[in-house]
């Protein structure tokens, strides 16, 4: 049967399990599922472009809210600003140490950090900037969606990752190795599969930084 859907992908679990009775346990073995491709997936689809302003008529310009389904920052700039220049991460300690060091003036932005929920910008912004984000964000979930990007391209992933997480409940121990190696090469083949898509389209050449080729 297909497995296109999250309904289908429910029905084909089930049937590979030869269970009837799990109809209100599968849905939570999708979630447990997903829980853990957020964390190991890497692939092109996850990666999403977002853009802020960050308001100076706010009392705390400097911290602007994450995207509710942020999970690490890949590239951060001022988009508003001639040449888009992009923000150079600092650790929180390192944050500190630079405002200090600067007298905590205000200005243009060079600098980011990342607490709890939020981005912190370093100087505090003096005008309005438009900032642009490219982050890897979560997975859309099926418990929300009929069906995503990742089912449509890679329903092996979703079906072993969820008879994966029911083995535990269904006290099926020997199949663990089975499912978990199943897993493991799919998700394996989906990373490669992102790395060439995004390295791969076209030859590498070795350059200087800072001198155009």
């Amino acid at each position: 049967m297909a497995i296109s859907t999250y309904s289908e992908l429910q029905s084909a679990a089930a049937n590979w399990l030869a269970r009837d009775d799990l109809t209100a346990r599968i849905p939570e073995f999708v979630t447990l599922c997903e829980a853990k491709l957020n964390r190991e997936l890497f692939v092109r689809q996850m990666e999403v472009r977002s853009t802020t302003t960050c308001d100076t008529s706010d009392t705390e310009p400097e911290f602007i809210s994450l995207p509710t389904d942020f999970q690490s920052m890949r590239r951060i700039r001022l988009s508003s600003v001639t040449g888009k220049p992009r923000l150079r991460y600092l650790s929180g300690t390192q944050a500190d140490e630079y405002r200090y060091g600067n007298d905590n003036t205000s200005g243009q932005p060079s600098h980011f950090t990342i607490m709890g929920s939020e981005i912190e910008l370093i100087p505090t912004p003096d005008a309005n900037y438009t900032i642009e984000m490219v982050y890897r964000k979560n997975i859309p979930a099926l418990a929300s969606n009929s069906t995503n990007w990742l089912l449509t391209l890679a329903p092996d992933v979703y079906l072993y990752g969820t008879l994966l997480e029911s083995a535990p409940y269904i006290k099926e121990d020997e199949r663990i190795a089975v499912w978990a190696a199943g897993l493991s090469q799919a998700v394996e083949s989906l990373n490669k599969l992102g790395q060439l898509a995004q390295y791969n389209s076209g030859p590498m050449t070795m350059t200087v930084s800072g001198v155009t080729p």
